[in-house]
């Protein structure tokens, strides 16, 4: 087993190596308690944008499904008389510059997959970059926005923002709770205590106050390329690929819809070469995220199968009276 491999699967579940690493997580719980310190001391600078910032985050590395719940607030809070943009990242995308904003043509090689989907499936004003002050300048600049979305970005000290909003994977059982590298977390648990909202995806939250359990439905399956008019062959056995954070729940899912599959899981991010999707035998399913990287590629057999975020009742209409009752405060203080 390669050293990934092995540092991955001590992620869910300690093992030898998760004790090698223990001290490199000291150092860095250290050095991170110190950072934070410094920001709230002021010694290094923030950036306060102009309009509300909210932050979609979480505490873990690997897919917990932000994507779709972002995508689910952004058409939530239009409905809310908001006008929001997003900002990313753009992890696994190679720009020549940076800020970059993201259109339904950008190249995904350009903006990374997740900025990509969240365009395509929603319109969004968005922008992608390393530098969060930066893509905000671009959004107000080049968009006529009135609230930010930040996709991840719950450890980025340097951005302020107006709400907090972690999603917490139910769905996985963490028995490893350590830091980085010895464990999967950025944070530690009690971190939970100060954001905003809770979002728990695939958890039951009960009465619990500024909690909201989350679940990620899928939808009819689509064709890659959007002008194929063929019928989907859902009594076929399918080639199910996923280069996502946790690709057997995508190969769950299809299970639990009773298609028949031969799964293939590849890197979170992997860009595809039409080798690699093409097969003679039979059709093919991926996820969502990997369709926006295969169209120009993939041809009739290839298909893809959209997921919503399905919240529980309230969520949106908490988050929206959060943003107007923060940001009227903000503007209150001066």
């Amino acid at each position: 087993m390669g050293i990934k491999k092995s540092l991955l699967k001590s992620w869910s579940k300690p093992n030898a190596l998760t004790g090698i690493l223990k001290p490199l997580s000291s150092i860095y719980k250290g050095a991170f308690a110190l950072r934070k310190m410094a920001f709230n001391r002021r010694l290094f600078d923030t950036y306060q944008a102009p309009v509300p910032v909210i932050i979609v985050g979480n505490l873990t590395v690997g897919g917990t499904g932000k994507t779709p719940l972002v995508v689910h607030l952004v058409e939530q809070l239009r409905l809310r008389g908001f006008t929001p943009g997003v900002i990313s990242r753009g992890y696994s995308g190679k720009a020549e510059s940076y800020p970059l904003m993201v259109t339904v043509n950008t190249p995904v090689q350009h903006c990374g997959d997740e900025p990509a989907l969240i365009v395509q499936r929603t319109g969004v004003p968005m922008a992608v970059g390393p530098n969060r002050r930066d893509s905000i300048e671009m959004l107000l600049e080049q968009a006529d926005i009135d609230l930010v979305i930040s996709d991840d970005g719950l450890q980025h000290l340097a951005l302020q923002r107006d709400l907090e909003i972690c999603l917490v994977d139910d769905t996985t059982k963490h028995e490893n709770q350590n830091l980085l590298p010895a464990g999967p977390y950025r944070e530690p648990l009690s971190r939970l205590m100060s954001v905003d909202f809770i979002v728990r995806h695939g958890g039951n939250v009960g009465n619990a106050e500024n909690q909201f359990s989350m679940q990620l439905e899928p939808a009819t399956p689509l064709p890659v390329i959007p002008d194929n008019m063929t019928s989907f062959p859902i009594s076929a056995h399918f080639h199910a690929i996923a280069a996502i954070g946790k690709p057997q729940r995508f190969f769950d899912t299809c299970e639990e819809l009773g298609l028949a599959i031969t799964s293939h899981s590849f890197a979170d991010h992997y860009f595809f070469s039409a080798e690699d999707i093409h097969f003679a035998d039979m059709p093919v399913l991926m996820t969502e995220k990997d369709a926006v990287k295969c169209r120009n590629i993939a041809g009739d057999l290839h298909w893809y199968l959209p997921v919503d975020a399905k919240l529980s009742n309230g969520f949106a209409d908490a988050i929206a009276a959060a943003i107007k009752d923060k940001f009227s405060n903000r503007e209150e203080n001066g």
